[in-house]
């Protein structure tokens, strides 16, 4: 008999506008919990932009929640950023026995800025960013390198293939 394997751990990592949210929803569609900052600010009616102070509020909750799911042997994708090197090595070090795979959405700089400026502040995932804190921010977006961690990247110009994506991930069996 073939031990359970340990669950997925996904860090959806990508500028804001690159597809991660619409990635982190195919793999939810496929049995995953995802957490959202976004989601959870939304929920809370912050809306916008929100502090750092708020989202601390909310990292911290989705932390909590993130040990209890692993705990219970789920799947989970976190739907954030992992825009620094530095942020997605701090929360790996928080994972002791776990691997998590980062899934960089690479999509290009006009593609996403284009999707931004069409966001309507219709949900939490659809928050709204003035336009030059949108070019700033994906400017300067550290992108993740294979010495970092497993890691597969994702063209975000093109429909997920979540079964593809799933079957990709280290320790899947096939």
């Amino acid at each position: 008999m073939t031990p359970p394997r340990p669950p997925h751990v996904v860090f959806m990592c990508g500028a804001a506008g690159s597809g991660k949210t619409t990635t982190a929803r195919a793999l939810e569609a496929e049995g995953f919990t995802r957490l959202s900052v976004d989601a959870e600010a939304f929920a809370r009616c912050w809306h916008g932009v929100i502090t750092r102070e708020q989202a601390a509020v909310i990292d911290a909750e989705l932390r909590e929640r993130l040990d209890g799911l692993l705990a219970e042997g789920r799947d989970v994708v976190l739907d954030y950023s992992f825009s620094t090197a530095v942020m997605r090595d701090t929360l790996r070090g928080r994972l002791p026995g776990h691997t998590p795979v980062t899934v960089f959405v690479r999509t290009p700089r006009a593609t996403a800025l284009d999707r931004l400026s069409r966001r309507a502040e219709a949900g939490g995932d659809d928050v709204v960013i003035d336009p030059a804190a949108a070019a700033a921010f994906f400017d300067s977006f550290e992108v993740p390198t294979p010495a970092e961690g497993p890691l597969v990247v994702l063209d975000g110009t093109v429909p997920v293939d979540e079964t593809a994506l799933i079957r990709g991930l280290p320790g899947t069996r096939h």
